[in-house]
């Protein structure tokens, strides 16, 4: 299976995050899988947690993910993504 460049920009940002921020929240990567081609569309590949919301992503979710400005992505459900390293947050 091969993935469309703006699929291997949201896998390569996925690489080592710490945290998610999910529209205009920080949430805490509990669960994070990279995608390969033996991932399924219903296999969960984020799961993270603010307080006591909890958010999970499938593969299907994230398939049509389109870059924005400042490494944000844009979900095909209109949510709007970035993660974060320990590294980056101050």
């Amino acid at each position: 299976m091969i993935m469309e460049e703006p699929l291997q920009r949201f896998i390569e940002a996925m690489r080592d995050a710490d945290f998610v921020f999910i529209n205009g929240e920080i949430f805490e990567t509990r669960y994070l899988r990279i995608p390969d081609e033996t991932t399924h569309a219903d296999d969960i590949v984020l799961e993270a947690q603010h307080d006591h919301n909890e958010v999970e992503l499938t593969r299907c979710d994230i398939d049509q993910a389109q870059p924005l400005e400042s490494g944000f992505f844009r979900l095909k459900n209109g949510t709007v993504i970035r993660f974060i390293s320990a590294n980056t947050v101050h």
